[in-house]
């Protein structure tokens, strides 16, 4: 157990966010968390040292108990010294006595010497190296476990400011007019549904190019002095730091300081002094804001790194926020608050940001609905519409967009009577919803009275507020890749801990399925360098990216195993395409549970392994898969993919994604055939466990075990009571039979659009 000291000190340091808004600088803010920490780890010295990757040294940036004219000047190369040493290999040291330690360097001047008890930590996310952390004591005398996981915990915390401070350090070294609305005629659109809910408000384009020639052409009537900016600067921290936690409150999981790049840019005095100097040369404010943006924009945006390029969206955010306190919108620049939202495209990370500031649908005019955009949109219950309608982006003038995603209706400009039809609507449904929960506990059972297991797939932890009425048989699918792609870079085993052990603690008598990292195709992680692929469907996605960087593998195996001490878990193997994969990644589990075992760390030591079914070879392979794993669980989104050669996020061959496809229904029963008789357990996770339609045919072949949407449970907890399973064997029986998709078509009964 942790000393009180630690706990303390992890929750001081865990309020990060007021510990930065109350520093005047990023040089306070380190010297705050140097002393926080050796206050409480009762050690004379703390120093937190930055590596600059550009020339491969560690720059003390801050200490307690050493010289403090050795700040910024102290520089060590990667693998000297002991502190060099911890960041070369990404190990903790831990010495009774450093200077006995035959890799201790003595530095004339910083006055380390009468220290002995020595402990350095390494700063690092993913392959990313990013700094040291070191505490050091009069006292000859080992640092304890309980040190070592307090400073490795507290490190871990202090990635995101650091990756964003060492961002900040390199820009400081020098390196058409809109279309007229086409949307006038059009009054309906019909699209495509990704996320269902209901949404009428005003309409905004998405438009993250928007510091252009012409608002720097701009004339603007109000005199705005040095004295107006700064007062904006102080609002809009104020802002940010409430955004901060309103991201915290809302998703623990996903917050990972996201707008740490913001504050840190408030607080840089060559961004802020740039932008003063043009000022106090006669420059509008407003001019001066957006030229100094400008420039560190181009600089992100022209460095190969990723994180650098992510950086740019944040430049141009925080520019908006500080001209709209300037000129307490003087300006038209857009504002998201209460607006439906319209754009080409989204990243994940950009969603979370827009859910915090209370958007209320989107319309996107690309991708598909089985995008993993369309999946997190349901997490945050915002309404999300697919159309293939580029006019909606051509937009210039203020107009009200109704959106009903049940169904995927679009109504521009609505009359009062479409209005008045859907507000009656509404309050019928809910009324009735009221009702349906009061039917949402117990087992459910079909008409003949057979059990059928309903799980949730869950993205974040609020998902388990949309099910928090209803009961259900445990998680069947946990989608770890999500807090990877709303970050700005791999999270650490800590952080990945913390996260799958709130997710434990909810579900303490139920099992839950962990997927391990599942990125590519449409999945992209804008921090890493992935190379350009042709086909990014067919590339280094899923579970080959996994066994191609074993350390992330390992941290999240890791991170799974100690959060699940007293869970029932399963790992979930996705895209496994041949027995090589399964037994390969298998092995990696066993091995990081040897080495849990050997470091003495409670843990899971026995968590069930399987694998998705989701392309062909797997299919092909499947009597021998299901032989070797403890269960199976079936992504119908790719397997249909694959099978049927559809990129399922390109809207041009959407059509062709038929989940009913003949070819589709034999391989699901040949899945439940291999599981049936190698008598484990099968279940299914794709959106075809969403859709009512395909109920009957899936319980039919034996599958007993569906894990759905949290939005989908109430609808299919109510139609499986209606479902017979001897009658749906026989329907099943006649589908198989089928060779043209039109006769399946015709037997379920869908109506081709």
């Amino acid at each position: 157990m942790f000393q009180t000291d630690h706990i303390k000190m992890l929750c001081d340091i865990g309020e990060l966010t007021e510990l930065f808004i109350g520093s005047k600088d990023i040089e306070a803010f380190f010297q705050k968390i140097v002393l926080l920490v050796a206050d409480h780890m009762h050690a004379e010295v703390c120093s937190i040292y930055v590596y600059d990757e550009n020339n491969e040294e560690l720059i003390l940036k801050s200490t307690k108990g050493l010289n403090q004219d050795c700040v910024n000047r102290l520089k060590l190369k990667i693998g000297e010294g002991l502190v060099g040493l911890c960041l070369k290999e990404l190990r903790t040291i831990s010495e009774k006595n450093g200077k006995e330690n035959p890799n201790f360097k003595f530095i004339p001047g910083i006055f380390e010497e009468k220290y002995d008890s020595f402990l350095a930590v390494p700063i690092f996310r993913g392959q990313t190296k990013l700094g040291v952390l070191v505490v050091q004591k009069l006292s000859g005398n080992y640092f304890s476990t309980q040190d070592k996981m307090a400073m490795r915990a507290t490190a871990s915390q202090l990635v995101a400011i650091i990756e964003n401070t060492k961002i900040l350090f390199s820009s400081h070294q020098k390196a058409p007019k809109q279309k007229k609305c086409l949307l006038e005629t059009l009054k309906f659109v019909k699209g495509a549904v990704a996320s269902e809910g209901y949404a009428y408000e005003d309409a905004i384009v998405l438009n993250n190019n928007y510091i252009n020639k012409d608002l720097l052409s701009n004339s603007y009537e109000k005199n705005l002095t040095l004295s107006d900016l700064e007062e904006s600067i102080i609002n809009t921290e104020e802002q940010l730091k409430d955004l901060q936690k309103k991201v915290e409150e809302k998703l623990s999981d996903a917050a990972s300081m996201i707008f740490t790049a913001h504050l840190l840019m408030l607080k840089d005095s060559e961004f802020i002094g740039s932008i003063k100097n043009l000022i106090a040369q006669g420059e509008h404010p407003v001019k001066a804001i957006m030229k100094i943006s400008k420039k560190y924009e181009h600089i992100f945006l022209k460095n190969p790194n990723p994180v650098f390029k992510e950086k740019a969206k944040d430049i141009q955010d925080l520019t908006t926020r500080i001209i709209n306190n300037l000129t307490k919108n003087e300006l038209e620049l857009k504002k998201y608050n209460n607006h439906i939202i319209i754009a080409k495209e989204i990243l994940p990370s950009e969603l979370l940001r827009l859910s915090v500031e209370n958007v209320k649908g989107i319309i996107l005019v690309s991708g598909g609905v089985t995008s993993h955009v369309a999946i997190l949109s349901r997490s945050l219950s915002i309404p999300l519409i697919i159309a293939d309608v580029p006019e909606f982006l051509e937009i210039t003038e203020k107009i009200k967009i109704l959106m009903d995603a049940d169904i995927g209706n679009i109504y521009i400009n609505p009359s009062k009577d479409i209005i008045s039809n859907f507000e009656q609507r509404n309050n019928a449904k809910k009324a009735l919803d009221i009702i349906e929960e009061k039917h949402s506990l117990g087992k459910v059972l079909t008409k003949d009275n057979n059990e059928i297991k309903l799980m949730v797939n869950i993205n974040l932890l609020s998902d388990i507020n949309l099910f928090k009425n209803i009961e259900v048989d445990g998680i069947g699918l946990y989608r770890t890749e999500f807090p990877f792609l709303i970050r700005n870079n791999f999270p650490s085993e800590e952080e990945q801990y913390i996260i799958y052990k709130k997710l434990c603690s909810s579900f303490l008598n139920k099992p839950i399925t962990f997927r391990t990292l599942d990125i590519g195709g449409d999945k992209v992680l804008s921090y890493f360098n992935n190379p350009k692929e042709n086909n990014p469907f067919l590339g280094m996605r899923s579970i080959r990216f996994t066994l191609s960087h074993i350390d992330v593998f390992k941290q999240q195996i890791r991170a799974i195993l100690r959060a699940a001490i007293d869970s029932e878990i399963r790992i979930m193997f996705p895209m496994i395409s041949s027995i090589d994969d399964f037994t390969e990644a298998k092995k990696i589990v066993e091995n990081c549970i040897s080495e849990l075992k050997s470091e003495g760390t409670s843990f899971n030591d026995h968590p069930e392994i399987g694998l998705m079914v989701e392309i062909p070879s797997a299919v092909s392979m499947i009597e021998e898969l299901a032989a070797e794993a403890d269960f199976l669980s079936i992504g119908t989104n790719d397997l249909v993919q694959y099978t049927l050669a559809v990129d399922r996020t390109n809207e041009k061959v959407s059509h062709l994604y038929i989940s009913h496809h003949p070819a589709i229904l034999k391989s699901l029963k040949r899945i439940a055939d291999a599981a049936l008789s190698n008598k484990i357990d099968v279940s299914i996770c794709g959106d075809m466990a969403n859709e009512t339609k395909y109920l009957p045919f899936l319980l039919g072949i034996g599958i007993n075990s569906l894990s759905v949407d949290p939005i989908y449970i109430s609808k299919i907890r109510k139609t499986i009571p209606e479902i017979e399973l001897r009658e749906a064997k026989k329907q099943a029986e006649i589908l198989l039979s089928q060779s043209k998709i039109k006769d399946i078509e015709d037997i379920l009964q869908i109506k081709k659009h």
